[in-house]
């Protein structure tokens, strides 16, 4: 195939909304342009798949319609319905910047790309993704998607998350933004490379691109983007079920952090005996016990886990919250009041599922 020249980038988004108007996904953030909503959606979406975050979405919007519900709500609340979604700091940020909305803004989402970024976890993406679907605003939303369909079409080698290779596509990418239906040309790009141009084996035969391509021309599909994603760090991790009076232990993070603000089983790098030392120092529990009761892996960044799950006698010592804000004994049966990441939720669960089948006693 003859290397066509290289596209001006008005001529990307007659293509793309032709195609958007026919193949866009009934999304539920897609049927409105209410800013609020927008913006949760947007936050969700972060690194995360669309099937898994439509129950969040609507969850979260029934639970706070509104961004003075949210920022009225307290931060356990809204951590509680983030929990399984992972990325936490998202959800905070997002209760931290309702609050500024509603101190600083009139409880209005602002329009104003400035005041947009000063919020708390808003970034350009987001703020171009808000602001041109809301409010019309002729802004860019480049995401990996958007960045890696701009690659190809222009066959722009390099990584695309840093130097010249993004300086380059951030420019042509603001300028391939229409003056009409910009914040639907900003999602048909990001839906067509979700859908169609993906990273492996991308669909070229279906793309409304490909007249224009370079990439495609050159066969570099799969070469461009470059990517040079370093390989994940495994990590052994122990956790502890310290059972006492029909009762499990259970330990708030700090703020701030990995899992900030989330409870959590006491846990620690290493295999029982670090668990159980971990357990006498920062907990004040002395037992010399740790019977097996579940593993299961996780993700948490660029770490794999492997998480063991051990039962141990917690009626001798009185528990404490060193490295923690708080501990609490509860039920495990009864701990949804509690915001905990999803493996530790797991295995609660999976407990309470024994005590009720009569294969533990407390």
């Amino acid at each position: 195939m003859k290397t066509p020249a290289l596209a001006h980038p008005a001529d990307l988004a007659p293509r793309l909304l032709r195609w958007f108007d026919q193949h866009r996904r009934d999304l539920p953030w897609r049927r409105t342009t209410d800013p609020y909503h927008v913006w949760v959606s947007e936050v969700m979406l972060q690194q995360t798949q669309v099937t898994t975050v439509i129950p969040y979405y609507e969850g979260f919007l029934k639970a706070f319609p509104d961004v003075q519900a949210l920022a009225a709500a307290p931060l356990d609340a809204v951590l509680g319905l983030w929990a399984g979604l992972g990325y936490y700091s998202r959800a905070r940020n997002l209760h931290a910047a309702a609050r500024v909305i509603c101190t600083k803004h009139g409880g209005r989402f602002p329009d104003d790309y400035e005041a947009v970024r000063a919020l708390p976890g808003v970034g350009e993406y987001t703020a171009g993704a808000v602001l041109s679907i809301a409010y019309g605003m002729r802004l860019p939303a480049l995401d990996g998607n958007a960045f890696r369909v701009l690659a190809r079409v222009w066959g722009v080698r390099g990584e695309v998350q840093r130097g010249p290779a993004r300086r380059r596509l951030v420019a042509l990418g603001r300028e391939a933004v229409p003056t009409d239906r910009p914040g639907d040309y900003n999602q048909a790009l990001m839906e067509q490379g979700s859908q169609v141009c993906v990273p492996r084996q991308p669909h070229c035969g279906e793309c409304c691109l490909a007249d224009i391509c370079v990439a495609l021309a050159q066969g570099l599909q799969e070469q461009i983007p470059e990517s040079r994603r370093a390989a994940p760090t495994h990590v052994t991790m122990s956790a502890a079920l310290v059972l006492r009076r029909g009762k499990v232990l259970l330990a708030r993070r700090p703020p701030t952090g990995v899992w900030g603000g989330l409870w959590e089983l006491p846990n620690t790098e290493g295999d029982e005996r670090q668990l159980l030392a971990s357990l006498r120092d920062a907990f004040g529990l002395a037992s010399s016990e740790a019977v097996q009761f579940a593993r299961l892996t996780h993700g948490i960044m660029n770490r794999r886990v492997t998480l063991t799950a051990y039962l141990v006698p917690g009626n001798t010592g009185r528990s404490r919250a060193s490295g923690h804000e708080a501990v609490a004994w509860v039920d495990p049966a009864a701990a949804d009041g509690h915001a905990m990441p999803a493996p530790h939720r797991k295995l609660l669960a999976r407990l309470a599922e024994h005590l009720r089948a009569g294969r533990l006693a407390l």
